[in-house]
């Protein structure tokens, strides 16, 4: 295709219409009976038009583009990011990971510093089996295992052959489960953040379960701690956690890492304030590798999926977040006081000084669309106060979940990334799925009927909510909602499971996890959810990318990924003629991969370069 095809495609023969048609209602859920849900602004030619150019799915175990496109691995688990380590061993796979890529490359962002270019990455998990092919079976193990979590931050530079790593690039640096990290925000020195390594509650060690990310606009990097309750268990076989507990899902685990057994501060029969000091949003400063990075209370203790960060009208900092799991939370911070470029001091303040929020949602009108406000989480409004089993704003920030259930707010279909427009005032927010919906309350009890945004019962496909903030300001308590896409199946499904009108079988999936707008304000939808192909998911084939037109609906699936892979994290070199994009975990739940070598070797999670054959901006 030329330059003005595939990439102007989203953009071009579109008028803004009504955003959704009238439906027919049943129930509480808006559908059409009897067809898709009726979410369209282009015409059926437009939208074909569009859709010709949406590439096949795919169950190839390889990277799938448009012809006009092509790829190639920047960096891989295992890959050393400094001159003493040697090459990915296969046969001494788990050596050395401090001096490496880490594993399971998630949220990551290319940031400039003077005339370096930075790449910062998440390394959410481990694979196990993949890493430890004879289980995990001593303290080394585990040191070593630890090592391959955090975040990588490594220099790349252009050469004739691409994009690359620059070993030992003076800014290189490893975070792991073993970094010290500063405790500040309203929780700092809370007894509750106490242990016996830290009796002040004021320094942790590590960051792990390091989902999506965020940026600020002082240049410093923004991780988010998601699964960290994966982490911990009890040696105590009569343990029972506690009502706080119980709703981080803390307890007896499965399918982890026994990091108690080598280790007290993982045991809650031991040390049961550790996970308190876990599911924040934590500050890395990439221009100093001798920087220590800062855990922000005050944002809150989430399944923290990722930190969207915008400036408001007036100047104020807005950070948005999901909480990813079921049946759990959207939130919102607003600094108290206003950003100033170049003010390091009163910038550093930003991120812990500030008020909290929860979304509620109204319920959806005949066009899938309502209002929806933003109720304050401060200590001593709203019921938060000590009859309600809050003492301080600290306590707020440390069990966060309760007082959104208390204040109640919306319960969603696993709230995950959060994506601001570039040009106005419009953020959307990925639900990616959601089998209790209408069936099973959350972990702290609250039901979850079919409501707002969630408008399917047993919700297998997920759906992007976006909203509008009044007055076109990011710092507003009121905002107005409407449905982007409800995902779905319409090869084999009509009605509520077909998915909205926008969705089809050119260009169908399921479970939208990562968003991100690029600079012309296009919405890339990133996916992780069932790639078996088959009954509710036939013909879906592997996870993939898609691009999406926010004034039309009209979405183009531009990659799939190789097998068993999620894809996930989006960033772009500054001239917008690269991107760089994550695959996580190919080969997982037995799909037989061996990427990005193809050749038989160990499947590893890769960041990979996508570019343009004639050189034309993608993004």
């Amino acid at each position: 295709m030329a330059k003005d095809s595939f990439e102007n495609l989203i953009d071009t023969a579109i008028t803004r219409r009504t955003f959704l048609d009238k439906t027919t209602r049943f129930g509480l859920a808006a559908f059409v009976v009897g067809g898709p849900l009726a979410l369209t602004a282009c015409s059926d030619a437009e939208l074909e038009e569009i859709l010709q150019h949406s590439i096949p799915t795919s169950t190839d175990d390889t990277i799938s583009l448009a012809d006009e496109y092509d790829w190639y691995p920047l960096i891989s688990w295992g890959d050393p990011m400094f001159s003493q380590v040697k090459e990915f061993d296969e046969n001494n796979r788990a050596a050395l990971q401090n001096s490496r890529f880490g594993d399971n490359c998630d949220g990551m962002s290319l940031m400039q510093i003077g005339s370096k270019n930075v790449l910062v990455v998440n390394n959410e998990y481990l694979n196990i089996e993949t890493m430890f092919p004879a289980g995990i079976n001593s303290l080394s193990d585990i040191i070593r295992a630890k090592a391959a979590f955090g975040v990588s931050i490594v220099e790349i530079e252009q050469t004739s052959r691409g994009w690359a790593p620059v070993i030992d690039g003076e800014l290189n640096r490893r975070i792991t489960m073993e970094t010290p990290m500063e405790i500040r925000g309203p929780a700092r020195g809370h007894p509750f953040l106490r242990t016996s390594k830290d009796p002040l509650g004021v320094k942790s060690l590590g960051t792990w379960s390091n989902c999506g990310n965020g940026e600020t606009p002082w240049g410093t990097y923004l991780t988010c701690e998601e699964n960290f309750n994966l982490s911990f268990n009890a040696s105590d076989p009569n343990f029972s956690p506690n009502e706080r507990e119980k709703r981080y899902s803390l307890g007896f685990q499965k399918d982890m890492i026994d990091f108690y057994k080598f280790d007290d501060r993982y045991d809650l029969s031991k040390e049961p304030n550790e996970p308190n000091r876990m599911g924040y949003i934590v500050e890395i400063d990439p221009s100093d590798p001798n920087s220590t990075p800062i855990k922000r209370t005050a944002l809150g203790r989430l399944m923290h999926e990722n930190a969207e960060l915008v400036i408001s009208k007036d100047g104020y900092v807005v950070v948005y977040m999901g909480d990813d799991e079921k049946g759990e939370y959207l939130y919102r911070y607003v600094s108290n006081d206003k950003y100033i470029e170049g003010d390091a001091d009163n910038n550093a303040r930003l991120l812990d000084e500030g008020t909290l929020y929860v979304a509620r949602f109204s319920d959806a009108n005949d066009q899938l669309e309502g209002r929806g406000e933003w109720i304050e989480l401060t200590y001593g409004k709203n019921g938060l106060t000590i009859e309600n089993g809050f003492a301080s704003q600290a306590e707020i920030c440390i069990k966060t979940r309760m007082a959104a259930s208390i204040v109640k707010g919306t319960t969603m279909d696993r709230p995950e990334w959060v994506a601001a427009h570039p040009h106005k005032a419009e953020v959307c927010c990925a639900l990616t799925n959601n089998v209790n919906r209408d069936i099973a309350p959350n972990a702290g009890g609250d039901p979850t009927p079919i409501h707002g945004p969630n408008p399917r019962a047993n919700n297998l496909y997920g759906q992007i909510v976006r909203w509008h903030p009044d007055n076109n300001d990011h710092a507003s308590l009121e905002f107005k909602w409407d449905l982007f896409v409800l995902a779905g199946n319409p090869l084999i499904h009509q009605g509520e499971k077909a998915g909205s009108a926008n969705v089809t079988r050119k260009n169908m999936f399921n479970s939208p996890d990562g968003l991100s707008y690029d600079s012309q304000g296009r919405l890339w939808i990133q996916t992780d959810g069932v790639f078996n192909n088959q009954e509710d998911f036939a013909g879906m084939g592997n996870n993939q990318m898609l691009v999406a037109d926010p004034k039309s609906g009209a979405i183009s699936r531009f990659m799939v990924g190789p097998r068993g892979a999620e894809v996930t994290g989006l960033t772009w070199t500054p001239d917008r003629k690269t991107m760089f994009v994550g695959i996580q975990h190919p080969g997982s739940k037995g799909s037989d991969s061996d990427f990005p070598s193809g050749n038989g070797k160990t499947p590893r999670s890769t960041v990979i370069a996508i570019y343009h054959k004639q050189g034309h901006p993608i993004g």
